[in-house]
Order: structure tokens, then C-alpha cells, then sequence
């Protein structure tokens, strides 16, 4: 690692690359960092290895812009493109599931605040194991958190990134996001993102929590009801600026302890449906999403548990996320 400012000497360089507004030498950078010249060769040519449109010459060094938009034509989530969070980054350019990942690393002691990402996922799933798209362009990661809190609080942390993800997804598109329950955000009524819960405890307590997320950002989509975040900007999106604005929600939404009740009030108010009808439909690994209806009711939001809370008639009946689907009607 660099002294300067706590950074290896990858993400250090390329800070420095990008806030430049001229070629920068070697031994400029090195004097500056407290390291070798050989030290910034080396950091310059795993970058350029990585795919980054770095130049050099006897001026120095410098990141190469498109001459449209004068910006990178890169849009890379390696742990270096996050400076100071570096040390909690894990990177895979194309695995199975970014959730897999963190299991193996909770498993092996990781600590909370790890954050693992992908640049593709060959079996990223939804709720109960369905498939979920993944393809290249998407944003995946993965937060570990170790909150030690009663195992039957977990459902905090999901609403909580679920809330810091509608707020980034409504900034970097310009379009109103919503939720839906129990784990699905929506733009004009097509879906944009999901997230996904997994969780281990030891008695009444977690011992860790994973939290996925997927967000359509320049992938394409597969299906009609869904949409990317490039479509309703009219422009391609950085998914690392996309992941920096989710982060710094969701360190604020943690840091701020935000009560039971507040966090309940403050989801169903970006919450979308309630009032509507729906139909209710229990789950089935077998079947698709929202199999055969079991019957119709009035969404009322969801209570401080996550559960859906649902008129039937004159009963409210509160709804488990896992255990059934809800589908607007009317």
C-alpha cells in the first residue's frame, strides 16, 4: 500500500490520472505517494492489463478520453476504482453468484462491510431460487453484514437497502423509482431492480447477512416488463457511480439508526400499490413467479417485520416475503 491517503498504489494512480488536466511522470507520482518509480510502472501496467486506456510517453502518463463525451470509456468495478473502500472489495470478472461468494467468505470469517461484485453472474437468482438475468452491462454485488441483532430483525437490513437503492436508481436515471413488496423496485411500472436475502444464525442471533442486488443498467433486458436505467436516461450509465450512490445510502440509512417505526413509514411512502387490489398466489420453486392465484385482497403496505399486510374481506392477514406473491389487478 501507498502512504498517500491509505491507497494501494492501482487506485492511487488512477485518482491521480483522472483529476489531472495534464501528463503526469512517473517520478512525479512516486515523490508524491512515498513509493519507487518502479513501484508506479508496476501499478500503471496491471491497470493498463486490466483494460484501462492508459498512455505513456516522455511527458508521462495520462488516461485516454473519448472525444464525444471527453470522459473514460470504461466503466470498470475493480476494488481499486473505490479508493479508501478498497480493502472491503471483492471482484470477480464472471462467476456463478455474487451471494455464493459472500457465503464462502462469511464462512471463512470475512467482516461486515464486505461488498462482492461481478461482471457477470452465470446463475444469478431471485426469490426462491428462480433465475435472474445477469448479463453483461447489469450492476451485481453482494453486501456481508455481521449486525449481531436478533435473528428476527434481519428484515431491517432489507428494507433499509432496498430504500438506499430506490433513491440511487431515481438519481442516476432521472425517473421516479418505486417499491414493491417484498424485494423489487420499478420505474414506470417496469422492473429495474431486485434484492435478495440470505442469512445464518446462531440461536436467536445472526451470525451473518447477505443482501444481493441486481439493477438493469446498460444490459439489455429480456422481457417487456422490465427496463434499464441507459433506457430512461437516453445515454449509457456508470455502474460504478451507480454502486457508489447505492453505498453512501446505505451507510447513512445504517449509521442513522433509524426506528422501527419511521423506517416502516418511510418504505411504504416509496412504496407503490398500496391501496390497489391484487391476488395473492403462494410460491412455488416449480412454477413461475405469481403462480395460480389463491384468492384477492387490498394491499395495505407492509408492517415493521416486512410482512405484506393484506384486506381480505374485513381480516388483515400479514404476509411472510418468501412465502407468497402479489399481483395488481385494479
Amino acid at each position: 500500500m501507498v502512504n498517500h491517503n491509505k491507497l494501494s498504489t492501482k487506485a492511487y494512480v488512477l485518482k491521480r490520472l483522472r483529476e489531472a488536466e495534464r501528463p503526469l511522470t512517473g517520478n512525479e507520482l512516486g515523490k508524491d505517494a512515498g513509493v519507487s518509480r518502479v513501484a508506479i510502472w508496476k501499478g500503471v501496467h496491471g491497470l493498463q492489463a486490466s483494460g484501462y486506456s492508459i498512455t505513456g510517453d516522455e511527458a508521462g502518463y495520462r488516461i485516454k478520453k473519448d472525444a464525444a463525451s471527453d470522459s473514460e470509456p470504461s466503466d470498470f468495478l475493480y476494488p481499486w476504482e473505490f479508493a479508501e473502500r478498497e480493502g472491503n472489495f471483492h471482484y470477480w470478472e464472471n462467476t456463478d453468484s455474487t451471494m455464493n461468494r459472500a457465503r464462502e467468505l462469511a464462512e471463512k470469517g470475512a467482516a461486515g462491510g464486505a461488498v462482492i461484485t461481478a461482471g457477470t453472474q452465470t446463475t444469478g437468482r431471485g426469490r426462491n431460487g428462480r433465475p435472474w438475468a445477469s448479463r453483461a452491462g447489469g450492476l451485481f454485488f453482494t453486501l456481508l453484514e455481521r449486525p449481531g441483532c436478533p435473528v428476527i430483525d434481519y428484515t431491517r437490513y432489507s428494507l433499509m437497502l432496498l430504500l438506499a437503492a430506490r433513491k440511487a436508481i431515481g438519481n442516476v436515471s432521472g425517473k421516479k423509482a418505486r417499491l414493491r413488496w417484498p424485494n423489487d423496485i420499478y420505474v414506470e411500472n417496469r422492473k429495474i431492480a431486485g434484492v435478495l436475502t440470505e442469512l445464518h444464525g446462531e440461536g436467536d442471533r445472526l451470525k451473518w447477512l447477505s443482501l444481493g442486488i441486481g439493477v438493469n443498467v446498460n444490459n439489455p433486458v429480456p422481457v417487456r416488463n422490465m427496463v434499464n436505467c441507459a433506457e430512461l436516461a437516453g445515454r449509457p450509465l456508470s455502474r460504478r457511480e451507480l454502486l457508489l450512490s447505492i453505498l453512501e445510502e446505505w451507510s447513512a440509512l445504517k449509521a442513522s439508526d433509524i426506528p422501527p417505526g419511521e423506517l416502516c413509514r418511510l418504505w411504504n411512502r416509496s412504496c407503490d400499490g398500496i391501496g390497489r387490489t391484487v391476488a395473492l398466489a403462494r410460491n412455488r420453486a416449480e412454477e413461475p413467479e405469481g403462480g395460480q392465484p389463491d384468492g384477492t385482497g387490498v394491499f395495505l403496505g407492509t408492517d415493521f417485520s416486512g410482512r405484506a399486510l393484506l384486506r381480505c374481506g374485513k381480516t388483515i392477514k400479514r404476509l411472510a416475503p418468501g412465502k407468497v406473491s402479489l399481483r395488481y389487478i385494479r
